[in-house]
C-alpha cells in the first residue's frame, strides 16, 4: 500500500493536468508581474488572474491544427477571457512558460525524493542500532575477510545515503531557476525586474543568465543525482540478495503469509523485492545519458531536448520514489539471522583470526616476510580440510586453524599458548563500533 501511494502521490505531478497548471501558474506570475510595474491596468489583471482557465480536451483540438502545444494553450486560456486576453502570454516567448513551469514539476517532485530519502535513513538507523554489535564474517571479493557486525554494515548505508542527501539539497539549488528573458535571453521585451518579480512569487530564483531556455547542465546535474542515488540503492539491494542466497542465508526480504515464490517449486522464497530494484536502478541510471547529451543544444536553443525531458524526467522521478520506497520497505522489514550469521563466521575453522596472528609476530621479533609465511602456511592446512568437506573444528570443538597455529613449533618460539589463543576473541574487532557510531549518527 505504501509503494502504491509513492507512486500516484509521484506521477500526479506529472500529468497533462499539473503540466498545464504549472503553465498557468507561471503565466498568472508574469501577469502580476507587469501589474506591478504599471503595464496592465488593475481590472484587467484582476479578470485574468480570477478567470484564467484551461481544457485539456480544447487545448488537443487546438493543437491538431497548430503543431504547438503552447499556442494551444495560451489560445485555449484566451477562450476563458474577454479583451484581457491580450495581456496574457503577453512579452514572452514558449521557453519562458515552460522552462519555468517544469522548474516548479522538478522542485516539488525533488521535495519527495529528499523526504523518501529522510525515510530511509531512518529505517536503516533504527536497524544499525538494533543490530549494533550483531556478529557477521566481513567480505571481500566475496571470500571471508574478518569479523564485523551487521550495524557496521548498515553504518556505511546510512552514511551513503548522507552523502546523496546532501548531493540532492545541492541539486535543489541548481534546478530551482526560472527564466521571463525572452526569445533569445536578452530581455529586450521585457525588464529584468519582471523575471525577479515573477520568479519570486513561484518560489524560485531567476537565472542569472539565459538564453532562450534553462541551460540544461542543470537538468544533467539531477539526473546525475538520481542515477548515483540509484546506484547506492542498488548496491544495498544486491547486499540483501547475495545474504538470501541459500548457501548464505543471513538475511531475507520478509516473506508474507501466502505468498509464493515459484510456480513450478513450491519451496522457494525469492529475493523479488531487491531483483525489482536492481533493475530500476539501470533504468534510472540510463536517464543520465540523454539528459548529459540535452546539454549541448544548437546555439541560443534546438528542439532537441524536448522529446527526451517528456519521457525522463516523470519516469525518473516516479521510478525513484518507488524505488526508495520499496527499499525501505525491503530494510524495515528485513529477516536477519544472527545464529546463521555467527554459524558463517565460524565456517573457515578460526581463518577470520589470522591478520590478527599476524600483528602478534612483529611484537615479538619476528620479521613480516617471517610472521606471514607462517600465519598462511597454517591456513593453507584449513583450506586443504574445508576442499575436501571435513571438520573445521576438532574433537575438543576448537576451530582448526587455533590447533594447527599450537601445534607449530616455529610460532610457539614467540607466541605463548595464551598469546595465540587471545587472537581468537571476537571483542577485539567491536571495540571500536560504539566510536564509528558516533561519526556516522552524531
Amino acid at each position: 500500500m505504501v509503494e502504491r501511494y509513492a507512486r500516484k502521490e509521484m506521477s500526479s505531478k506529472w500529468t497533462m493536468q499539473a503540466k498545464y497548471q504549472a503553465w498557468l501558474d507561471v503565466e498568472l506570475a508574469v501577469v502580476k508581474a507587469w501589474h506591478k510595474l504599471g503595464l496592465i491596468p488593475t481590472e484587467d489583471a484582476n479578470k485574468i488572474i480570477e478567470n484564467a482557465g484551461f481544457s485539456i480536451e480544447r487545448i488537443d483540438e487546438i493543437e491538431a491544427v497548430t503543431k504547438h502545444d503552447l499556442i494551444a494553450f495560451t489560445t485555449s486560456v484566451a477562450e476563458t477571457l474577454g479583451e484581457e486576453s491580450r495581456w496574457f502570454h503577453y512579452g514572452m516567448t514558449s521557453s519562458d512558460t515552460v522552462d519555468t513551469a517544469v522548474a516548479l514539476q522538478m522542485t516539488s517532485s525533488l521535495k519527495l525524493i529528499i523526504e523518501d530519502v529522510k525515510m530511509l535513513m531512518e529505517s536503516i538507523k533504527k536497524r544499525a542500532y538494533e543490530h549494533k554489535m550483531t556478529l557477521m564474517v566481513g567480505r571481500s571479493h566475496g571470500i571471508h575477510g574478518e569479523p564485523i557486525t551487521f550495524g557496521l554494515v548498515l553504518a556505511v548505508w546510512y552514511d551513503e545515503m548522507a552523502r546523496h542527501l546532501e548531493n540532492l539539497e545541492q541539486t535543489m539549488e541548481i534546478i530551482r531557476v526560472g527564466k521571463i528573458s525572452g526569445a533569445m535571453g536578452n530581455f529586450a521585451h521585457a525588464p529584468l525586474e519582471l523575471e525577479e518579480y515573477a520568479c519570486g512569487m513561484l518560489g524560485l530564483k531567476p537565472a542569472p543568465a539565459s538564453n532562450q531556455v534553462i541551460q540544461r547542465d542543470r537538468y544533467a546535474r539531477l539526473a546525475s543525482a538520481l542515477a548515483l542515488l540509484a546506484s547506492s540503492i542498488e548496491k544495498f539491494a544486491v547486499q540483501v540478495r547475495h545474504w538470501q542466497r541459500t548457501e548464505v542465508y543471513e538475511c531475507e526480504e520478509f516473506f508474507a503469509k501466502g505468498q509464493k515464490g515459484s510456480s513450478a517449486m513450491p519451496h522457494k522464497r525469492n529475493p523479488i523485492l531487491t531483483e525489482n530494484i536492481t533493475g530500476l536502478a539501470r533504468m534510472i541510471r540510463a536517464y543520465a545519458i540523454p539528459a548529459m547529451e540535452n546539454v549541448a543544444l544548437w546555439h541560443e536553443r534546438d528542439i532537441s531536448h524536448s522529446s527526451t525531458e517528456r519521457f525522463w524526467l516523470p519516469d525518473a522521478f516516479v521510478t525513484t520514489d518507488f524505488m526508495l520506497h520499496r527499499m525501505n520497505n525491503v530494510i524495515a522489514n528485513l529477516t536477519v539471522m544472527p545464529e546463521n550469521m555467527i554459524k558463517n563466521l565460524n565456517l573457515t575453522g578460526g581463518l577470520v583470526f589470522s591478520q590478527r596472528v599476524l600483528l602478534e609476530l612483529p611484537k615479538a621479533g619476528v620479521s613480516r616476510e617471517d610472521a606471514y609465511r607462517i600465519v598462511q602456511r597454517n591456513a593453507m592446512k584449513v583450506w586443504e580440510e574445508i576442499q575436501h568437506g571435513k571438520a573445521t573444528t576438532n574433537e575438543k570443538g576448537e576451530s582448526l586453524y587455533l590447533q594447527y597455529l599450537l601445534e607449530d613449533e616455529e610460532l610457539r618460539a614467540s607466541l605463548s599458548e595464551q598469546q595465540i589463543r587471545e587472537c581468537f576473541n571476537y571483542d577485539y574487532y567491536t571495540k571500536n563500533v560504539d566510536k564509528i557510531f558516533s561519526r556516522v549518527f552524531k
